[in-house]
């Protein structure tokens, strides 16, 4: 079970780095509800980290499935706006699908794969602290550098501020960039 956490700790860790490099690279700021639902990835990622570091848990496992209803209810919101023909959808689409809905389907693997575990998890139980192997702390590092560039990256687009549907752009750049 611990591999397993370890591999789909380190898939939320792959598609958080895959969001923030189209944001960079390709130019394409987050919507409100993008943001959303990297907040749920980080939290399914946070609640995997937890069974890594604690041990197979129900309770961490009731992490991943919650963030993981909510980043589906998310992701299904929005391929809800732009499901209509003739949408163009919103973003550049990756293998034929849009990020939203990659997410969609992302977060209901999740909870089909926290069901399982947390099935097998009730079998046995034990809450102990363990140590990070050297792939668990790579993992785990890549995890939190990326939480905290979503974090910033949030900070400078959205400002002190909640963030709007309008607020596309670096909200702290925009004095210096003549907006």
């Amino acid at each position: 079970m611990r591999r397993l956490d370890t591999l789909t700790l380190l898939a939320v860790t792959i598609a958080l780095w895959f969001a923030i490099a189209v944001e960079v690279f390709l130019h394409q700021l987050p919507c409100p509800l993008c943001l959303l639902q990297r907040v749920a990835f980080t939290m399914v990622g946070i609640g995997l980290l937890l069974n890594l570091r604690f041990g197979v848990c129900p309770m961490h496992y009731g992490v991943v499935i919650l963030s993981s209803l909510a980043g589906l209810a998310v992701a299904a919101r929005q391929v809800l706006l732009h499901i209509l023909p003739g949408n163009p959808g919103f973003g550049s689409p990756f293998l034929g699908l849009h990020l939203y809905t990659w997410a969609a389907i992302a977060f209901f693997a999740l909870l089909a794969y926290s069901g399982t575990a947390l099935m097998l998890a009730f079998a046995r139980q034990n809450g102990t602290l363990r140590r990070f192997s050297f792939p668990e702390k790579c993992v785990v590092m890549a995890f939190f550098a990326i939480a905290l560039i979503n974090l910033i990256s949030t900070v400078f687009e959205c400002g002190p501020g909640p963030c709007t549907s309008h607020s596309f752009g670096y909200h702290w750049f925009r004095p210096w960039l003549g907006e």
